[in-house]
C-alpha cells in the first residue's frame, strides 16, 4: 500500500479561531455574487467587528474597484494581526470531515485535506493526478496572484471531485470521524445553511483515508500508470493561481540555494481543498444552458444534426420539450420564434460522453461563420429563463440535458477539460464557505 503523500495528499495543519462564531467567521467563496454588492454589504454587517474570513479575502465584486490595492494591503495586515494575536487556537494537524446542510434541503459531505500542487495541472490532456474540469481562462490568473502572493494565510474554497462509486473515502472518513464530538457546529450567514466538522487525526483514522485513496487510485489507473484521482469541481482558477504562485516562488527558492527537501516541505507548495464524492446524493450537478441571439435557428439545428449525427423533431409545447431533455443524457431542446410563431424542437443524438463537451465546440464553429458574426451567446442556469428568452424574436433558447456523473471523469480523461460554462455544482448559496485556515508565506 502506498503512502498517502505519494498521491499528492497530506494531513493539513489547520487553524481555527479559539472562539468560533460560524455566523460571523465563515463567509461564502469570493467568486460568488460578483454583481451583487448588497450581498457583500450584508456579509459585512454579519461579520461586524468580530474576527471573520471576510476580512481575509477579496470578494470579486471588488476585483476592479479603484481601492483594490488598499483592500489587499488591509487583508495582508489583518492576516498578520490574527496570527500575532490570540484569534487562533493552536494548530491542529488533521483532516476534517464535514457535513454541510444547505437551505435547499440537501446535505453534502466533504473531507478537508491538503494537496501537493506538483500533482495538479490545468492544461488540457495532462495525465496529472489532479486535473481541471473546465477550460482555464489564463487572463484570470494574474489578478488572483496579486492576492495570494506573499499572503500569510490560505483559506480554501476549492472543491475537488473524487470518482468513488463505492463511497470509500469521504463517507468512510465520516463513519469513523463521527465517533467523536464535533470540532465545530453551527449556522452559516446569509442563507448558507449549517455546517458541522469532525477532526481525523489518529493513526486508525488516517489509515482509513490512506486505504481508501489506494483503492480509488487502483480503480482509476490508466495503462500508462498515471492516475486521474481528482477533478476540480469548484475553484479551478483559484487552484491554477496557487500553482502559478508556487511555480514562481519555487524558482526564487532554487536561486537562493534552498535544498530540495526544504522545497518539498515549503507550505506554499500545498493548497487546502475540500474533497467531495461525485456520487454524493447531496451534490447536484446542474447543466448551464445557452441562449443565442441573432442567428437563423433552423440553420443551427440543421448544422448540429449533421455534426452530432442527430435527428430533430418539432414538439407541441415547452413542457414536453423540457420533459424530453430532462429525461435524456445526450439530447437538446430548442425554443425560438419563426414567422411570429413559437416553435420547440427536440434534437436527439447518440452521444455517449457528456453532451456539453460535444455541443459547445460545434456551436463555436457555427458562430464563426461569416453570416453569424453579429450573434451573441449567453449562459443561463434556469430552465424557465432559457425558455422565456426563446420567446423573443431574435433569441434561441437551448436546453442541455442533466450532467451524467457516470461519464464525467471518463469524458475529461478522453477529451480534456470541458468547455466553459459546462455545469454548476448546486445553487450559489450552496457553494463552499471559507472556514479553515492554514499558514502560507511564513
Amino acid at each position: 500500500m502506498k503512502n498517502i503523500e505519494e498521491f499528492g495528499i497530506r494531513v493539513p495543519e489547520i487553524l481555527l479561531p479559539k472562539k468560533l462564531d460560524l455566523a460571523s467567521w465563515s463567509v461564502i467563496a469570493c467568486d460568488q455574487y460578483t454583481q451583487d454588492l448588497d450581498y457583500w454589504k450584508k456579509a459585512e454587517a454579519n461579520a461586524g467587528n468580530n474576527p471573520s474570513t471576510l476580512k481575509l479575502i477579496l470578494p470579486e465584486v471588488y476585483l476592479n474597484s479603484p481601492d483594490k490595492p488598499e483592500r489587499i494591503k488591509k487583508i495582508r495586515e489583518t492576516m498578520k494581526e490574527y496570527l500575532a494575536s490570540d484569534v487562533f487556537a493552536p494548530v491542529k494537524k488533521s483532516f476534517i470531515y464535514i457535513e454541510r446542510k444547505t437551505a435547499f434541503g440537501r446535505m453534502r459531505k466533504g473531507l478537508v485535506a491538503q494537496i501537493d500542487l506538483e500533482t495538479y495541472e490545468w492544461k488540457p490532456f495532462s495525465n496529472a493526478n489532479i486535473r481541471a474540469t473546465e477550460a482555464t481562462i489564463v487572463e484570470r490568473i494574474p489578478p488572483r496572484m496579486e492576492i495570494r502572493r506573499g499572503a500569510s494565510l490560505e483559506l480554501p474554497h476549492i472543491m475537488l471531485l473524487v470518482n468513488d462509486k463505492e463511497k470509500l473515502l469521504v463517507e468512510g472518513a465520516g463513519q469513523i470521524a463521527k465517533k467523536h464530538s464535533p470540532l465545530y457546529d453551527g449556522q452559516l450567514m446569509n442563507n448558507g445553511g449549517s455546517i458541522t466538522g469532525w477532526a481525523l487525526e489518529s493513526k486508525e483514522e488516517l489509515d482509513v483515508v490512506t486505504k481508501a485513496v489506494n483503492k480509488i487510485a487502483e480503480q482509476n489507473a490508466a495503462p500508462d500508470g498515471s492516475t486521474f484521482l481528482f477533478a476540480v469541481g469548484d475553484g479551478n482558477h483559484s487552484l491554477a493561481t496557487a500553482k502559478a504562485v508556487w511555480d514562481e516562488y519555487k524558482v526564487q527558492l532554487k536561486e537562493k540555494g534552498v535544498s530540495d527537501e526544504e522545497i518539498k516541505e515549503n507550505p506554499v507548495r500545498y493548497a487546502l481543498v475540500e474533497i467531495v464524492n461525485i456520487y454524493d446524493e447531496g451534490l447536484t450537478f446542474e447543466p448551464i444552458h445557452r441562449v443565442i441571439f441573432d442567428i437563423d435557428t433552423e440553420k443551427l439545428i440543421s448544422y448540429l444534426c449533421e455534426k452530432l449525427s442527430g435527428k430533430s423533431e418539432e414538439v407541441e409545447s415547452k413542457d414536453k420539450l423540457e420533459k424530453l431533455v430532462k429525461a435524456s443524457e445526450a439530447d437538446f431542446g430548442f425554443a425560438f420564434v419563426k414567422e411570429g410563431k413559437q416553435k420547440y424542437v427536440y434534437l436527439k443524438t447518440e452521444i455517449k460522453e457528456l453532451a456539453v463537451a460535444r455541443l459547445q465546440p460545434e456551436i463555436d464553429s457555427f458562430l464563426k461563420q461569416e453570416e453569424n458574426q453579429k450573434a451573441e451567446i449567453d449562459y443561463i442556469h434556469g430552465t424557465e429563463e432559457v425558455l422565456a428568452l426563446g420567446t423573443k424574436a431574435n433569441g434561441t433558447g437551448i436546453l442541455l440535458p442533466p450532467i451524467a456523473k457516470d461519464s464525467f471523469f471518463e469524458t475529461i480523461n478522453g477529451r480534456g477539460p470541458l468547455p466553459r460554462k459546462s455545469f454548476s455544482m448546486g445553487e450559489a448559496d450552496e457553494k463552499r464557505f471559507y472556514l479553515e485556515c492554514r499558514q502560507l508565506f511564513c
